[in-house]
């Protein structure tokens, strides 16, 4: 773990000073000394580095920093590795002609990803300039819904016949060499039907007369092009494959999913999550305006407002009954709203989680409710009963003075305190179930959704037991 968080604080480090770097360059009088200071920059460090920081420049300065990338092939690690706002900048600025350049020597499944910013227009013009078999490919992945199997695959891989020899295989691989997937050779049967595999390491220690189908592994698994990517990564994660076939409705290759395509998945599933999770549409990692930033984040708290303005309501309605304890009880709202709103985030938190990682089954599900269930009902008893007895230690050491009866008021806030918990609980649980069936992200029901509605519904429950329990008491 130490040797990580230093080769982190080591990347940190570089980014910063690369940053410092350029906006000192950019800062230079005349654009003539800025264009070389930039170029001199860019030449020094990889289009990966350039890429991150881009991110954390004004937006012309991005297409500076893109358009003095030493190499084409640095420009293409530029794009590839940089986030929405920084390619939409860049676009704004360069050719139609730097970006066909571009695209072409691009494989297509980052081509997609980097077109997707562009303009209907000039995609249609970028598209119609391509070669025509580079266009086709983006075409084939592109018509794939997003966040699915179709968009994370590349369709450009090696197949062959069962009955090909290694030695046909490597003349057509060095005849390939912007074909990168060599990790795994696939297997086709006459009809091109997917029939196995062969590891990369094979082709190496086995006779080149050596047929494919002598030294083949089984498929054991495979997705089509409709799967959703959150499957993708469950299946790539659990059995640490390399190279994932995706496959069309009569088991044909179209095409395969890289290790590398998954943990781009994986980050973009992150931020959204995290996203999520806080209540925003904002993405985590890009630098976006203050006001956008602020938009993505509105629509939530605009609900926290108006449950607050209900909670208003709710508490004055119960004006009219305060009397004595029911007047001093009003002081614990806060602790019965903030414990039972945590009580119900972790057991909703911890559900999600589950859900995420795959673990959450038909089978487990019923233990797992009443596990959080049971959990929220031990921590409301357990903590209502220590409320309780600290408001009558804190009467009898003089620390805070109850004007009512303190055994009385111990009462109220305990029976209360367990009431709102047990209600946060029950919230926090069903909440992500409910989201999950109506095809909603259940990430969201542990952030703003309880936090909102468990304020009414946990305030509410505790006037009611408290009402209740001062008219038995008096």
């Amino acid at each position: 773990m130490d040797y990580f968080n230093h080769q982190s604080n080591l990347l940190s480090d570089v980014d910063d000073i690369l940053i410092e770097k350029l906006e000192k360059a950019l800062h230079k009088p005349t654009q003539a000394v800025v264009v070389h200071d930039v170029a001199k920059i860019a030449a020094e460090h990889s289009g990966v580095d350039l890429a991150i920081a881009a991110s954390r420049l004004p937006p012309y300065a991005r297409a500076v920093l893109f358009q003095n990338c030493s190499t084409t092939e640095e420009q293409i690690k530029f794009l590839i590795n940089t986030d929405s706002s920084t390619r939409i900048a860049v676009f704004r600025e360069v050719t139609d002609e730097e970006i066909i350049s571009v695209i072409e020597q691009m494989p297509p499944d980052e081509a997609v990803e980097v077109l997707d910013d562009l303009s209907e227009r000039r995609y249609r013009k970028v598209i119609e300039s391509l070669e025509p078999s580079k266009a086709m490919r983006i075409k084939e992945i592109q018509k794939n819904a997003r966040n699915t199997a179709g968009r994370l695959m590349t369709n450009e891989f090696f197949a062959f016949s069962m009955d090909a020899t290694i030695g046909q295989v490597g003349v057509t691989i060095r005849n390939n060499p912007g074909i990168d997937l060599t990790r795994r050779i696939f297997v086709l049967n006459q009809e091109g039907e997917l029939q196995g595999y062969v590891p990369a390491r094979n082709l190496i220690i086995n006779s080149s007369d050596l047929p494919l189908k002598q030294v083949m592994r089984p498929i054991l698994h495979k997705v089509t092009v409709d799967v959703p990517r959150e499957e993708v990564v469950d299946i790539v994660e659990r059995y640490k494959i390399s190279a994932l076939p995706v496959v069309d409705g009569q088991d044909r290759l179209v095409g395969v999913i890289t290790y590398e395509d998954v943990l781009d998945a994986m980050e973009d599933i992150l931020d959204e999550t995290i996203g999520s999770v806080a209540g925003t549409s904002e993405k985590v990692w890009e630098h976006e305006s203050f006001f956008k930033r602020f938009l993505s984040r509105s629509p939530w708290l605009i609900v926290t407002l108006c449950a607050g303005l209900i909670n208003v309501g709710v508490m004055s309605s119960f004006e009219r009954f305060e009397k004595g304890m029911l007047t001093f009880a009003i002081f614990f709202v806060p602790l019965i709203t903030g414990m039972s709103g945590n009580i119900g985030v972790q057991c909703s938190t911890v559900l999600v989680r589950s859900m995420a990682l795959g673990q959450m089954t038909p089978g487990n599900r019923r233990h797992a409710i009443k596990r959080e269930l049971l959990m929220g009902l031990t921590g409301g008893v357990i903590f209502g009963t220590l409320c309780g007895l600290i408001i009558n230690f804190m009467n009898f050491t003089g620390m805070a003075e109850v004007t009512a009866s303190p055994v009385a008021i111990g009462l109220i806030v305990s029976m209360g305190l367990v009431g709102a918990c047990l209600a946060g609980t029950v919230l926090g649980v069903f909440s992500p179930f409910f989201f999950m069936r109506v095809g909603v992200d259940p990430a969201v029901a542990s952030g703003p959704i309880i936090t909102a509605f468990n304020d009414f519904l946990s305030m509410t429950i505790y006037f009611l037991i408290a009402m209740g329990m001062s008219t038995l008491i008096l």
